[in-house]
Parts: structure tokens; C-alpha cells; sequence
């Protein structure tokens, strides 16, 4: 739950400073003279502070993928069995709106379509912090950022495919946080079990009557 809330502070951080960064005040090249100077300065470390919060919370994650519980490692990011791809098409149709709660798969861990949806959202975050220490590096051409991210930019086609590749998952997750906030009130109103506060509280509810597909490992 503490990396949750620190990678999701970290991201909301990263976005606000992010679009200034890109277009100050709104408007390229605003402002002018060692006040704005100032401020961008300012701006830009806190945009690699918080980076670095979601760079830690990122390492922590992937220490779990091999350490955690079988809810939290690798096998549990990708629907691999048989059940779980069928599964997945019913879980679709259950936030699509074209299946009703009783006809749908329940699992204690994430269902087939959550492991997808977070498999995406890692692998995208992964990319946008590597491509934030492409560029953090060039600002600083004699560091070790420089050593160990730059030689990737030819990789990406060039300087400026790596800010459009940056600047477009942006957007990704300015589209995927309300879409996440949404689905996990709806599931929890609908399907109950306190999904939504188990984010704080840590616990959850589960009804005894139904039968869980990932209740054995």
C-alpha cells in the first residue's frame, strides 16, 4: 500500500511538472531573465525528485516479482493458463457493461484483465523513466547518467523521438488514472469486498459461497 501511494503521488508530481517543463505557463518559451530561470530550475528538480520516488517504488516491485507471495510474482502478471485467457474475454464483457456480476469469474488476486491492464502500465512506466534519463542526461554530458542511458538514444531513432516517446505516455497515464479510479469504485460497488478501501486499510471481504479461480496456487 506505501508503494502504491508513493508511485502514485510520484506520478501525479511527475505529470503537473512534466507539462510545465514541456510548455511553460501554457505557452512555449514563456517567460524570460533569471526569474523564470529560477523557477524552471526549481521545477526540474523536483520533476527527477520524484523520479527517483518512482524509480525506488518501481525496484521494490520488481524485487517482489520474485520475492512476493504468489499474488505479487511474475506468473501473476500475465494470464498464462487456460481459464485465465477464457476469463479474460468475461472479465472484458464485465466492464464492458455486456455481463452481469453473477456470470463472472472471481479471484482473490488480480483477474486476467487487471494482470494485463498493470502488466501494460509497468512496462509503459519502465519506458518513460528510461527515456526521462535519456534526457537527464544529456543536460549533463560528463556524468554517469550519461554513460549508462545515452548510448540508447540511437535506439529510439534520435533525441526527439525520445520526448515524443516521453511526452506520449504522459498522456497515457493522464487517461489511465481516472479510467483506474473508476473501474475500481464500480467493481467495488458491484461486485463488493472492499477493493477500494483495502488500498488503505489493507483488508478486504470475500464471500464464502463463491468459489475463487486462483484460490490454489
Amino acid at each position: 500500500r506505501a508503494m502504491h501511494w508513493i508511485a502514485a503521488l510520484a506520478i501525479t508530481v511527475l505529470v503537473i511538472t512534466g507539462l510545465y517543463i514541456g510548455t511553460p505557463f501554457g505557452i512555449a518559451g514563456a517567460g524570460t531573465g533569471a526569474t523564470s530561470g529560477l523557477l524552471m530550475s526549481r521545477v526540474r528538480f523536483v520533476h527527477y525528485l520524484a523520479a527517483a520516488f518512482l524509480t525506488a517504488t518501481g525496484l521494490v516491485r520488481l524485487y517482489w516479482l520474485f520475492a512476493g507471495n504468489r499474488f505479487e510474482r511474475l506468473p501473476a502478471l500475465f494470464p498464462i493458463r487456460g481459464r485465465d485467457i477464457r476469463n479474460l474475454f468475461k472479465m472484458a464483457k464485465f466492464y464492458g457493461f455486456m455481463a452481469k456480476q453473477e456470470d463472472t469469474p472471481h479471484y482473490l488476486g488480480h483477474n486476467p484483465l487487471q494482470q494485463l491492464n498493470y502488466t501494460l502500465v509497468y512496462l509503459l512506466a519502465t519506458l518513460e523513466v528510461v527515456t526521462g534519463f535519456i534526457m537527464f542526461a544529456k543536460a549533463w554530458p560528463t556524468g554517469t547518467m550519461y554513460k549508462l542511458f545515452y548510448w540508447l538514444t540511437p535506439y529510439f531513432g534520435g533525441i526527439q523521438n525520445v520526448r515524443l516517446i516521453h511526452h506520449s505516455i504522459t498522456w497515457f497515464f493522464l487517461i489511465f488514472i481516472p479510467a483506474h479510479v473508476y473501474l475500481s469504485f464500480r467493481g467495488d460497488s458491484v461486485a463488493g469486498g472492499g477493493m477500494v478501501s483495502s488500498i488503505i486499510t489493507g483488508g478486504r471481504f470475500f464471500e464464502p459461497q463463491h468459489a475463487y479461480e486462483d484460490e490454489t496456487a
